[in-house]
């Protein structure tokens, strides 16, 4: 087949044959190449060029021109009012002869500020000074009439003597009145000098953009030159009309598909078969929205013949076929498309089979959108209605409602609680959700399909004698009702009965048949997997919430020096590693913790119970915070390197507890000093007495188990009647709100007054609870106390053994000054044992600290390092009891290290102390005991 110029069609064009050594004339040449489309790209674009910066030459000086006006504004109204606002101003206009003061001063300041001309005038207009001295003394021309009224404006200018951008500003006395002006200005032919001076700069860089842009034209030219390979208008013309008659005249769809899987081409018969969006050359098949199937065909790139898939409500014919490949790119797919829906249509059957396979897509969507048992069923009802059943209820085992595995008794379910139900109507006959329905009739379509594993058909329940013998009179109400189809299906998962699923039909006249019953089961399977899925995370999720709040404290301790409230609430997606713990300390003093174990599950909560009583164990040593959290971090590691099997161990594989997170923080009461270190895990939050909350800077430390680093301690000085908040990060930070934005919800919260730490807990809570958080939650509310000055006794113990018997006697009037009698021979015995011990072998300086709190708390302080120890003297030892009657006669002791030396203490109770006249021993005489 020939074209109009007597050439094969799609045959490049070709100039005619010229004589050997002919060479064209370079008119002839120019011409041909103007009539290209590269010629008329090249002459478009340098037009444009031309226009282009012709504007934006025009618009520059326009912009210089108007620039260089609003800045002789601004240098003129700055110089008025800063000339009218000099001291000493209005006292030199009230002179005899203003004119003598203020020329010299005015002249100075013009030449400052870079104007042409400072006027000091009376309120009448009358120059006082003036850059041209003939103009003293006469009235300066224009209204004035703004500035006399207080108000500093500036204009354009217009006449004697001379045109200016002017400002004018008024000068006030000390009473604000306005007792001259001041008119500064700068002439109209300086500014446009200053345009002009830009001039040459602005046609330069045009000349310079001028010749870019044709330069750029030509290039782009000649790029398009080679791209097109020489081809005419027409040739070009007649391809573009092949590829338009593929895209919008085909009737069929076509695809191209390239090797990374995205889309290429799709022509309009493609793109209205698969619904594609507007935008979707260039994206991946995944992201078009196609059917699943036909997605996983693209990916695949394998052959296909005359596949029938699904789009939207079309049953679609595929053929999918490889590229060749072209020019060293890789080989793609193209996709023909053909709708075979008005084939389908022409069977009843099929189009039915096509609804129950969109609904079965459905299903799968549908159902099992979250782990909840309950709304499971529920999904399951509502999807069926009403396109395949009228109503449908869901019945569920007892032990599946509560995440349990069920169990049959005997081998048989004889009745199950109705979970979900969903119909055309609300008014319909059938049990309402949370009954428990019975099986009593074994010849009943549900107890029959549960017997044999299998749906069960009742096309017309008018026949269904089992079942109306079940409810005599349930039945013949639901008759009456209309109700006259059912299908029952047991959900079955892994061969274990879950509950059961029942479809009815009322207002739809057909009833159900054997392919309904087919496509009835296989949605009972496949929501029967969703229910199954949702019960056993209800079980783990359960199970780990029992084991969570079993690990974390049930009752804080009653304390003297704070008083706490606290919340924990677990993830809706899992029970993470949040904990949280007061532990009280000797000294009256106490410890505040709060940490966070990365993860969620039973593994989270079973490490969170690990580091809490880690930490309880290392807090007996009453260490400081960075080196309990140190000591933390190292057992750690120690773990994880036995789990993982990374020491040396076989058989790892465990997961380790790297990623946890600890606050550790110290009160005393005493001297109102907290003492705090923190392993990766946010600071606290501090409410001061007066309200205001601030968030403390706390050395950063690396979570614990990373190891590397030591930590750091911080120490707050708290006025009495402080709050301190602590808290994870769960509570400040979700998917929609970032950590900043939830500290200053905190802050808000926090700062309302009047509030104890319950309301303050509720409070926070209200503020900053995220509807469905996905993460654990824990918050410690302390507002801390300060034990009162004439409850606390010091003294300080000379280096001699004869003060040990009068820091005895001290201690004794002060417990009789306290009312404490009763215990004075307990703590005498235990202070002079305490006190012997340290003068002999301890370091100066020595003090002992009584203090009544809810037992009384004897504490002897030394300069050394040396650890006191328990032993059991023999009977012939002169020594060596000291520390024996000390654990006899006191609760609890023990020994705590400072930074130089250490405190021994001991606690009393306030009452039932040693009756002296029933004890042999000589106080005087057990000074002579060793440790």
């Amino acid at each position: 087949m020939t074209g109009r110029f007597g050439r094969p069609r799609g045959s490049p064009v070709t100039p005619p044959p010229q004589p050997a050594g002919h060479r064209a004339s370079l008119p002839a040449r120019l011409s041909r190449a103007l009539r290209s489309v590269a010629g008329q790209v090249f002459v478009l674009q340098a037009v444009i060029v031309v226009l282009l910066i012709t504007a934006a030459t025009l618009a520059l000086v326009y912009q210089a021109r108007y620039d260089s006006r609003r800045d002789a504004r601004d240098r003129s109204l700055a110089a008025a009012e800063a000339f009218a606002h000099a001291p000493g101003l209005p006292q030199a206009l009230k002179a005899p002869n203003p004119t003598t003061e203020l020329q010299p001063l005015a002249e100075s300041a013009r030449r400052a500020s870079g104007v042409d001309f400072i006027s000091v005038m009376n309120t009448d207009g009358i120059r006082y000074t003036d850059a041209r001295p003939r103009l003293i003394g006469r009235r300066a021309t224009g209204d004035l009439s703004r500035a006399v009224r207080g108000q500093a404006f500036t204009e354009v200018f217009k006449g004697t003597p001379s045109d200016a951008v002017r400002a004018v500003a008024p000068v006030r006395d000390a009473n604000g009145t306005v007792v001259g002006l001041v008119g500064t200005g700068i002439e109209i032919e300086n500014v446009s000098t200053v345009v002009g001076k830009q001039l040459p700069l602005l046609l330069g860089a045009a000349a310079g953009a001028l010749v870019l842009g044709t330069g750029g034209a030509a290039l782009v030219s000649r790029r398009l030159r080679r791209q097109t390979r020489g081809l005419g208008e027409a040739e070009m013309t007649r391809r573009n009309e092949h590829h338009e008659a593929v895209l919008h005249a085909v009737r069929e769809g076509v695809l191209i598909i390239g090797s990374d899987h995205r889309l290429i081409l799709a022509n309009d018969e493609a793109r209205r078969l698969l619904a594609l969006p507007p935008d979707a050359e260039g994206r991946g098949v995944g992201d078009l929205g196609l059917d699943p199937r036909t997605t996983a065909l693209l990916e695949s790139g394998r052959v296909a013949t005359d596949e029938v898939h699904l789009a939207g409500d079309r049953l679609l014919a595929v053929n999918v076929r490889p590229t060749k490949p072209y020019a060293g790119m890789p080989p793609g797919t193209v996709m023909t498309l053909r709708d075979t829906t008005e084939l389908a249509s022409l069977s009843g059957r099929a189009e039915v089979a096509r609804g129950r396979l969109q609904l079965l897509y459905e299903a799968g969507v549908s159902i099992g959108t979250t782990l909840d048992v309950v709304r499971t069923a529920e999904e399951l009802s509502e999807v069926a209605v009403p396109r395949f059943a009228d109503f449908v209820t869901v019945e569920l085992l007892e032990p599946v409602l509560h995440g349990e595995e069920p169990s049959a008794a005997g081998g048989a379910y004889t009745q199950m609680r109705r979970a979900a139900m969903s119909g055309i109507r609300t008014d319909q006959p059938l049990q309402p959700v949370g009954d428990v329905i019975r099986f009593v009739v074994p010849t009943a379509p549900m107890a029959a399909a549960l017997d044999a594993g299998r749906a069960v058909l009742a096309a017309d329940l008018n026949g269904a004698f089992g079942w109306r013998a079940q409810d005599h009179e349930g039945t013949r109400i639901a008759l009456e009702y209309g109700l006259h189809s059912l299908i029952s299906v047991p959900l079955q998962a892994r061969g274990v009965v879950l509950g059961m699923a029942n479809f009815w039909r009322a207002d739809t006249p057909e009833a159900f048949d054997e392919e309904d019953l087919s496509f009835a089961e296989e949605l009972g399977a496949r929501a029967a997997v969703s229910i199954d899925n949702a019960r056993r995370y209800t079980r783990e999720h359960a199970t780990a919430v029992a084991l969570q709040r079993s690990l974390l404290p049930r009752v804080l301790p009653d304390l003297s020096a704070v008083d706490v409230a606290f919340r924990y609430l677990p993830a809706k997606a899992g029970v993470g590693g949040d904990w949280f713990d007061v532990i009280p300390l000797p000294g009256a003093r106490v410890a505040l913790v709060v940490g966070d174990v990365v993860g969620h599950g039973v593994h989270a909560a079973a490490t969170m119970g690990r580091l809490r009583t880690a930490v309880h164990n290392f807090s007996t040593l009453d260490l400081p915070p960075d080196e309990l959290l140190g000591h933390l971090d190292e057992l750690i590691d120690r773990i994880d390197q036995i789990e993982t099997g990374s020491g040396g161990q076989e058989g790892g594989g465990e997961r380790g507890v790297t990623g946890a997170t600890c606050l550790y923080a110290v009160y005393d009461p005493v001297s109102g000093r907290c003492t705090l270190a923190s392993a990766g895990h946010p600071g606290p939050a501090v409410v001061h007495p007066d309200g205001r909350v601030d968030f403390p800077e706390l050395p950063a430390g690396l979570p614990l188990g990373v190891g590397g680093m030591p930590f750091e301690t911080a120490e707050l000085w708290l006025a009495e009647g402080s709050r301190l908040a602590l808290f994870t990060d769960g509570l400040l930070e979700d998917r929609d709100r970032d950590f900043d934005t939830g500290q200053t919800l905190l802050r808000e919260a926090l700062s309302q007054p009047g509030r104890s730490p319950e309301q303050a807990c509720a409070d926070v809570l209200a503020a900053l609870l995220f509807p469905a958080p996905s993460d654990d939650i824990a918050l410690l509310v302390a507002d801390t106390r300060r034990l009162e000055p004439d409850r606390i006794a010091e003294w300080e113990v000379p280096g001699d053994p004869s003060a040990v018997s009068r820091v005895r006697n001290a201690g004794s009037a002060q417990l009789v000054a306290w009312g404490l009698e009763e215990i004075a021979f307990t703590t005498e015995l235990i202070l002079s044992e305490l006190v012997t011990n340290a003068i002999r072998y301890g370091n100066q300086p020595v003090r002992v600290r009584l203090l009544r709190d809810r037992s009384l708390i004897c504490e002897v302080s030394d300069g050394s390092s040396t650890s006191p120890h328990l032993r059991y003297a023999a009977t012939t030892d002169e020594g060596g009891r000291g520390l024996f009657l000390v654990a006899q006669y006191a609760d609890r002791w023990g020994t705590r290290y400072t930074e130089r030396g250490k405190v021994i203490w001991a606690e009393v109770p306030l009452t039932g102390g040693a009756d002296p006249a029933s004890t042999a021993l000589d106080l005087d005489a057990l000074e002579d005991l060793a440790w």
